[in-house]
């Protein structure tokens, strides 16, 4: 059974992921709105598949993260998931479960647990200020936390880590390659290159320091990340010798992988999860 990361427990219809319970689920949250009248989220299965909610020590408490990996026994590749802006709701889990069918340990921490849960709102104000609230210093330390609890772990193989994200989390990915040499591989989804609430100092700034291969998926409609940010990106990558290859989807638009909202574009989000599993395996993340 998927354990959610509710102290007081499920709600009813949380597991029954209709459009109207992921909604009712969310209490009332930002996908109420997202939902298009032809919304049908795809809901990936647990059969074969641990799940849970496990609790991750950092610098000043536990923070909770949702974990999901191969039932079998041994060691297993590993994923580390940053949420969306929205945190780590329904939808960033079933991504998760997405990469363990595919054999992964795939892991999503809240992040930001201490000023709030984004999912719960319809005020995208509110929604920011959640988000803008993490200091730099806060993600990079939560971060390093997870790895640590990860590497204790018997069925994780942490020589075959790699680590994706999307939005705010495409973002993140950007920079937890340029900071951390544990990772072998990162997938960013439409993640900020030049401004945004995270980090700080932006992912282009940061180049020089990129410490394993990166695969960008952008949309070509994404209002937010202009075409010119993507080649700026493009030319400091090959300016500081760096491996790293940006794919931009053409038709679409920021958040297309997120199939519970308007903005999902099946035809990128299949080529997209892909190329993304064919990057992670190239680079020794399989």
């Amino acid at each position: 059974m998927v354990t959610l990361t509710r102290a007081e427990g499920n709600w009813a219809g949380d597991l029954d992921l209709t459009r109207r319970s992921i909604a009712l689920a969310l209490a009332g949250g930002y996908a109420v709105a997202a939902f298009s009248a032809e919304a049908d989220p795809i809901h990936t299965d647990d059969k074969g598949l641990v799940t849970e909610t496990v609790e991750i020590p950092t610098a000043d408490r536990k923070i909770p993260g949702y974990l999901a990996r191969p039932a079998g026994k041994g060691k297993h590749p590993v994923v580390f998931v940053y949420s969306e802006v929205f945190g780590v709701h329904e939808w960033v889990k079933d991504i998760c479960r997405r990469l363990a069918k595919a054999g992964y340990v795939a892991l999503a921490p809240d992040l930001f647990i201490r000023t709030g849960d984004p999912s719960k709102t319809t005020d995208m104000k509110v929604v920011m200020d959640i988000v803008k609230a993490q200091p730099d210093a806060q993600v990079t330390s939560d971060t390093a936390a997870s790895l640590k609890y990860l590497a204790a772990q018997p069925y994780a193989d942490m020589k075959r880590l790699g680590v994706t994200g999307f939005c705010w989390g495409g973002g993140a990915v950007w920079v937890a390659c340029e900071r951390f040499p544990e990772f072998k591989a990162g997938v960013a989804w439409y993640g900020p290159l030049k401004a945004g609430p995270y980090p700080r100092t932006p992912p282009i700034d940061l180049v020089k320091d990129l410490k394993c291969p990166v695969l960008g998926l952008y949309g070509g409609q994404d209002k937010g990340i202009p075409a010119a940010d993507i080649e700026a990106m493009r030319a400091a990558i090959k300016a500081a010798g760096k491996t790293a290859e940006i794919v931009v989807y053409p038709d679409a638009q920021h958040g297309f992988l997120a199939d519970y909202r308007p903005s999902y574009n099946a035809e990128a989000s299949a080529d997209g999860w892909k190329r993304m599993l064919a990057f992670f395996k190239a680079h020794g993340v399989a």
